[in-house]
């Protein structure tokens, strides 16, 4: 999937040294690819200065848009930051690779990415689970045939813990598993509903279930939340022939294959006990995975795994399944053509 060649010197400033982007510093560190690092925090960018010391430090984020000699930002900064961020790194001449989601609106991505070809930039978003060796591998079976055609996917992302007041659980958990869900199936759906509650937060939905409808019949249902009693996050995938679990908390044979014996007797369907088998699968750190495949990216002008036009997919079906929980789950139709239309039923 990654060609994993020599990668050129790049001149990247991390934007946004949070718990995420303090990990994005490592890894572009360890890639020797880290210039300089920008957090409005002045303690935070000393903190960092002590473990980082060869990197430039830039307290404004105007600062590092006006340094000609950035080449490239990384953006893991709050989700409503993201549109005007990317919008002025990209007309700066700066590629930028931007955390999930992409921005708040299809409409706002669809600017990032004629921007982007405006210029002739890379726009990436960070959907880190198809960087994931175990999805990859999940993608390898998929496409040989081991599962046949897919029936139906859920996946399970619930904590406890990690609550946010400027997004809801839909829109801080669900992008990687849509994201997921999409490169899957190969498809678009053409329709969503979603369900949910809000009980910490008013208007701020704590736990959410959607339902994901393709047009070859295929379903998928996702189910997220931050107010739950263990950390699980797991995905099934069920096809006619063999299926497929990916948990990425378990401690080991973290992918499992499962047979899929539905028998005739005596006039009744009838399962037969399942075997599973472990897949194995390389134990690249998925993040290493990423930030490698943006420098790759770069330095060949081909376009990413995730493109921005990737992200705005993936914001299309979150405002969909965002119009269908604020309508108490009524349907909400898409265009399984991928164009920007969005209606309910």
């Amino acid at each position: 999937m990654f060609e994993n060649q020599p990668i050129r010197k790049t001149r990247l400033c991390v934007v946004g040294l949070g718990h995420w982007g303090r990990n994005h510093v490592r890894n572009f560190h360890l890639l020797d690819q880290l210039y300089a690092i920008c957090d409005s925090s002045s303690s935070v960018l000393s903190t960092f200065q002590r473990t980082y010391p060869q990197a430039r430090l830039f307290q404004s984020f105007r600062d590092v848009l006006s340094d000609p000699d950035i080449e490239a930002v990384v953006l893991a900064t709050p989700a409503g930051a993201h549109h005007r961020m990317a919008m002025g790194a990209l007309s700066a001449g700066k590629h930028v690779l931007v955390e999930k989601p992409l921005a708040l609106s299809w409409h706002e991505g669809v600017e990032m990415v004629e921007e982007a070809r405006r210029h002739g930039l890379v726009l990436m978003v960070g959907h880190l689970l198809r960087y994931h060796p175990a999805v990859l591998r999940m993608q390898e079976l998929i496409s040989g045939g081991t599962l046949g055609r897919i029936e139906y996917i859920y996946s399970n992302r619930l904590s406890l813990g990690k609550i946010r007041r400027e997004e809801n659980a839909l829109w801080s958990f669900a992008p990687h598993d849509i994201s997921l869900i999409l490169a899957l199936t190969g498809q678009f759906p053409i329709q969503v509903t979603a369900t949910g509650g809000a009980y910490l937060q008013p208007n701020v939905a704590d736990v959410t279930l959607s339902t994901l409808l393709f047009e070859n019949g295929t379903r998928a249902h996702i189910f997220v939340s931050w107010l739950h009693p263990y950390k699980e996050q797991r995905l099934v995938v069920v096809g006619e022939k063999a299926m497929l679990v990916f948990e990425d908390t378990r401690p080991d044979h973290k992918l499992l294959l499962y047979d899929k014996r539905i028998e005739m007797v005596e006039g009744q369907l009838v399962a037969g006990k399942t075997q599973s088998m472990p897949v194995d699968f390389n134990d690249e750190e998925p993040l290493r995975q990423e930030c490698t495949h943006f420098l790759e990216c770069l330095a060949s002008g081909r376009e990413p795994l995730t493109p921005g036009e990737e992200g705005v997919h993936v914001l299309q079906v979150l405002q969909a399944c965002q119009r269908s929980l604020q309508l108490n789950g009524e349907p909400v139709q898409m265009d399984s053509t991928r164009t920007q239309r969005i209606s309910v039923l």
